[in-house]
Protein backbone atom coordinates (compact mmCIF):
# COMPACT_ATOMS: atom_id res chain seq x y z
CA UNK A 1 0.00 0.00 0.00
CA UNK A 2 1.55 3.33 -0.84
CA UNK A 3 -0.38 7.11 -1.25
CA UNK A 4 -0.93 6.23 -4.70
CA UNK A 5 -2.69 3.36 -4.65
CA UNK A 6 -5.41 4.58 -1.60
CA UNK A 7 -5.91 7.63 -3.49
CA UNK A 8 -6.85 5.51 -6.62
CA UNK A 9 -8.85 3.92 -3.99
CA UNK A 10 -10.91 6.09 -2.26
CA UNK A 11 -11.13 7.90 -5.54
CA UNK A 12 -13.01 5.09 -6.95
CA UNK A 13 -14.98 4.68 -3.95
CA UNK A 14 -16.48 8.20 -4.05
CA UNK A 15 -17.14 7.83 -8.04
CA UNK A 16 -19.67 5.28 -6.34
CA UNK A 17 -20.37 7.44 -3.59
CA UNK A 18 -21.22 10.20 -6.09
CA UNK A 19 -23.58 7.45 -8.40
CA UNK A 20 -25.84 6.33 -5.44
CA UNK A 21 -25.85 9.63 -4.35
CA UNK A 22 -27.73 10.35 -7.87
CA UNK A 23 -29.89 7.67 -7.39
CA UNK A 24 -30.87 7.91 -3.55
CA UNK A 25 -31.81 11.46 -3.97
CA UNK A 26 -32.60 11.93 -7.07
CA UNK A 27 -34.13 8.93 -8.15
CA UNK A 28 -32.98 8.92 -10.91
CA UNK A 29 -30.68 7.30 -13.22
CA UNK A 30 -30.78 9.46 -16.07
CA UNK A 31 -27.15 9.58 -18.09
CA UNK A 32 -26.08 5.97 -16.68
CA UNK A 33 -25.51 3.20 -18.84
CA UNK A 34 -26.68 -0.24 -17.17
CA UNK A 35 -24.86 -1.80 -19.46
CA UNK A 36 -21.62 -0.44 -17.75
CA UNK A 37 -22.81 -1.46 -14.31
CA UNK A 38 -23.68 -5.02 -15.64
CA UNK A 39 -20.01 -5.06 -16.85
CA UNK A 40 -18.36 -3.88 -13.27
CA UNK A 41 -20.34 -6.46 -11.78
CA UNK A 42 -19.00 -9.25 -13.63
CA UNK A 43 -15.92 -7.47 -13.42
CA UNK A 44 -15.88 -7.89 -9.47
CA UNK A 45 -17.57 -10.98 -9.51
CA UNK A 46 -14.54 -12.99 -11.19
CA UNK A 47 -11.88 -11.16 -10.15
CA UNK A 48 -12.87 -11.23 -6.09
CA UNK A 49 -13.03 -15.02 -6.26
CA UNK A 50 -10.14 -14.78 -3.85
CA UNK A 51 -12.27 -14.17 -1.01
CA UNK A 52 -13.00 -17.54 -0.56
CA UNK A 53 -9.18 -18.85 -0.89
CA UNK A 54 -7.28 -16.49 0.36
CA UNK A 55 -6.95 -13.53 3.28
CA UNK A 56 -4.89 -10.50 2.50
CA UNK A 57 -5.76 -8.11 5.17
CA UNK A 58 -9.00 -6.36 6.87
CA UNK A 59 -8.56 -3.53 4.26
CA UNK A 60 -8.51 -5.59 1.44
CA UNK A 61 -11.62 -7.65 2.68
CA UNK A 62 -13.83 -4.86 3.43
CA UNK A 63 -12.58 -2.58 0.08
CA UNK A 64 -13.66 -5.82 -2.12
CA UNK A 65 -17.03 -6.56 -0.47
CA UNK A 66 -18.11 -2.50 -0.78
CA UNK A 67 -17.16 -2.42 -4.55
CA UNK A 68 -18.89 -5.89 -5.31
CA UNK A 69 -21.92 -4.77 -2.94
CA UNK A 70 -22.83 -1.47 -4.07
CA UNK A 71 -21.99 -2.73 -7.91
CA UNK A 72 -24.88 -4.70 -7.49
CA UNK A 73 -26.58 -2.65 -5.53
CA UNK A 74 -26.77 0.02 -8.31
CA UNK A 75 -27.97 -2.48 -11.02
CA UNK A 76 -30.89 -3.57 -8.42
CA UNK A 77 -32.00 0.05 -8.31
CA UNK A 78 -31.50 0.74 -12.12
CA UNK A 79 -33.47 -2.68 -12.80
CA UNK A 80 -35.72 -3.22 -10.08
CA UNK A 81 -36.72 0.09 -8.36
CA UNK A 82 -39.76 1.49 -10.46
CA UNK A 83 -38.87 5.27 -9.64
CA UNK A 84 -34.97 5.16 -10.63
CA UNK A 85 -35.99 2.43 -13.58
CA UNK A 86 -38.28 4.81 -15.32
CA UNK A 87 -35.49 7.39 -15.60
CA UNK A 88 -33.38 4.50 -17.54
CA UNK A 89 -32.89 5.68 -21.35
CA UNK A 90 -33.21 2.25 -22.90
CA UNK A 91 -33.29 3.70 -26.26
CA UNK A 92 -30.03 5.45 -25.80
CA UNK A 93 -28.19 2.69 -24.15
CA UNK A 94 -27.79 0.26 -26.89
CA UNK A 95 -23.94 -0.51 -27.20
CA UNK A 96 -23.60 -4.43 -27.73
CA UNK A 97 -21.58 -5.19 -24.42
CA UNK A 98 -22.27 -9.02 -24.79
CA UNK A 99 -19.74 -8.82 -27.59
CA UNK A 100 -17.17 -6.85 -25.12
CA UNK A 101 -17.71 -9.74 -22.61
CA UNK A 102 -16.87 -12.75 -25.48
CA UNK A 103 -13.81 -10.82 -26.65
CA UNK A 104 -12.51 -10.49 -23.04
CA UNK A 105 -13.17 -13.74 -22.14
CA UNK A 106 -11.68 -15.18 -25.81
CA UNK A 107 -8.77 -12.91 -24.85
CA UNK A 108 -7.91 -14.01 -21.35
CA UNK A 109 -8.11 -17.83 -22.07
CA UNK A 110 -5.13 -16.89 -25.36
CA UNK A 111 -3.36 -14.65 -22.42
CA UNK A 112 -3.33 -15.45 -19.08
CA UNK A 113 -0.44 -15.36 -16.44
CA UNK A 114 -1.77 -19.17 -15.99
CA UNK A 115 -4.04 -21.35 -17.23
CA UNK A 116 -5.97 -22.34 -13.82
CA UNK A 117 -9.61 -21.07 -13.45
CA UNK A 118 -8.84 -18.40 -10.85
CA UNK A 119 -6.17 -16.73 -13.08
CA UNK A 120 -7.92 -16.92 -16.05
CA UNK A 121 -11.16 -15.16 -14.65
CA UNK A 122 -8.88 -13.04 -12.64
CA UNK A 123 -7.05 -11.78 -16.27
CA UNK A 124 -10.76 -12.05 -17.80
CA UNK A 125 -11.60 -9.31 -15.14
CA UNK A 126 -9.04 -7.36 -15.70
CA UNK A 127 -9.55 -7.02 -19.62
CA UNK A 128 -13.03 -6.69 -18.67
CA UNK A 129 -12.14 -3.44 -16.25
CA UNK A 130 -10.22 -2.00 -19.47
CA UNK A 131 -13.19 -1.66 -21.80
CA UNK A 132 -16.56 -1.40 -19.20
CA UNK A 133 -16.81 2.19 -19.48
CA UNK A 134 -16.81 2.42 -23.49
CA UNK A 135 -21.15 1.93 -23.10
CA UNK A 136 -21.25 4.90 -20.83
CA UNK A 137 -18.82 6.76 -22.61
CA UNK A 138 -20.89 6.27 -26.01
CA UNK A 139 -23.99 7.17 -23.71
CA UNK A 140 -22.56 10.49 -22.95
CA UNK A 141 -22.02 11.26 -26.26
CA UNK A 142 -25.81 10.69 -27.68
CA UNK A 143 -26.65 12.53 -24.63
CA UNK A 144 -27.25 16.29 -25.39
CA UNK A 145 -27.58 17.43 -21.73
CA UNK A 146 -25.46 15.83 -19.35
CA UNK A 147 -25.72 16.74 -15.09
CA UNK A 148 -23.08 17.35 -13.17
CA UNK A 149 -22.70 14.16 -11.29
CA UNK A 150 -23.17 12.24 -13.86
CA UNK A 151 -19.93 13.85 -15.24
CA UNK A 152 -18.64 13.72 -12.03
CA UNK A 153 -18.70 10.14 -11.32
CA UNK A 154 -17.23 9.20 -14.77
CA UNK A 155 -14.37 11.53 -14.17
CA UNK A 156 -13.30 10.47 -10.75
CA UNK A 157 -13.27 6.89 -12.23
CA UNK A 158 -10.95 7.72 -15.07
CA UNK A 159 -8.85 9.68 -12.06
CA UNK A 160 -9.22 6.61 -10.02
CA UNK A 161 -7.18 4.72 -12.96
CA UNK A 162 -4.85 7.69 -13.37
CA UNK A 163 -3.33 6.96 -9.84
CA UNK A 164 -3.29 3.20 -10.12
CA UNK A 165 -1.19 3.73 -12.88
CA UNK A 166 1.16 5.97 -10.62
CA UNK A 167 0.80 3.34 -8.29
CA UNK A 168 2.46 0.99 -10.30
CA UNK A 169 5.16 3.13 -11.22
CA UNK A 170 6.03 3.85 -8.25
CA UNK A 171 5.76 0.49 -6.89
CA UNK A 172 8.06 -0.58 -10.08
CA UNK A 173 10.82 1.95 -9.41
CA UNK A 174 10.65 1.98 -5.43
CA UNK A 175 9.30 -1.67 -4.29
CA UNK A 176 9.44 -4.76 -6.85
CA UNK A 177 10.76 -3.97 -10.13
CA UNK A 178 8.82 -6.41 -11.93
CA UNK A 179 6.68 -5.98 -15.46
CA UNK A 180 3.10 -7.37 -15.19
CA UNK A 181 1.84 -6.59 -18.48
CA UNK A 182 -1.54 -7.46 -18.20
CA UNK A 183 -2.47 -5.11 -15.99
CA UNK A 184 -0.23 -2.41 -16.89
CA UNK A 185 -1.29 -2.72 -20.51
CA UNK A 186 -5.34 -2.97 -20.11
CA UNK A 187 -4.58 -0.12 -17.67
CA UNK A 188 -3.45 1.68 -20.04
CA UNK A 189 -5.90 1.39 -22.34
CA UNK A 190 -8.88 2.46 -20.17
CA UNK A 191 -7.16 5.34 -18.83
CA UNK A 192 -6.73 6.15 -22.88
CA UNK A 193 -10.65 5.64 -23.45
CA UNK A 194 -11.41 8.64 -20.95
CA UNK A 195 -9.04 11.13 -22.50
CA UNK A 196 -11.50 12.96 -24.36
CA UNK A 197 -14.07 12.67 -22.31
CA UNK A 198 -11.27 14.61 -20.11
CA UNK A 199 -10.49 17.22 -22.33
CA UNK A 200 -13.71 18.13 -23.12
CA UNK A 201 -14.84 17.87 -19.20
CA UNK A 202 -11.66 20.12 -18.17
CA UNK A 203 -13.41 22.30 -20.74
CA UNK A 204 -16.56 22.62 -19.47
CA UNK A 205 -15.61 23.75 -15.56
CA UNK A 206 -12.96 26.38 -17.71
CA UNK A 207 -16.04 27.91 -19.97
CA UNK A 208 -18.29 27.91 -16.01
CA UNK A 209 -15.52 29.99 -14.41
CA UNK A 210 -15.44 32.22 -17.27
CA UNK A 211 -19.33 32.61 -16.77
CA UNK A 212 -18.25 33.90 -12.69
CA UNK A 213 -16.27 36.28 -14.14
CA UNK A 214 -17.47 40.29 -13.74
CA UNK A 215 -17.73 42.05 -17.26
Amino acid sequence: MNVFRLAGDMTHLLSIVVLLLKIRTMKSCAGISLKTQELYVIVFLTRYLDLFTKYYSFYNTVMKLVFLGTSIAIVWYMRYHKPVKLTYDKDQDTFQHYFLILSCLALALLVHRAFFVIEVLWTFSVYLEAVAILPQLVLLQRSRNIDNLTGNYVFLLGTYRAFYIINWVYRFFMENPQVHWIPWVSGVVQTALYADFFYYYVKSWKNKEKLKLPS
